[in-house]
C-alpha cells in the first residue's frame, strides 16, 4: 500500500518512557491510520492500516487478546 504522509500529525502516549520513545500514530487524509517507531521518525518503516484493521487491533487491546504470555 502506497502511504501518503502529507500533513501527518502524529500522536504518542503520554504514557511513553522518559526517554520518549514509543510508537505514535496518525490520522491520514484516506482515512487509514499510521504507526511508526519514535525512535526513527525519519527513516524508519510506517505501517498502515484500513480503518476496518485499526478497529480491531483496538478491539483486540480492550478484550486483552495482546497481554504478555
Amino acid at each position: 500500500m502506497e502511504v501518503d504522509l502529507t500533513g501527518a500529525v502524529w500522536r504518542k502516549s503520554v504514557h511513553s518512557g522518559p526517554d520518549g520513545n514509543c510508537v505514535a500514530v496518525a490520522n491520514l487524509r484516506d482515512g487509514n491510520v499510521a504507526v511508526r517507531d519514535t525512535k526513527d521518525k525519519e527513516q524508519g518503516r510506517v505501517l498502515a492500516f484500513t480503518p476496518n484493521e485499526w478497529d480491531a487491533f483496538l478491539t483486540g487491546i480492550v478484550a486483552g487478546e495482546f497481554g504478555r504470555a
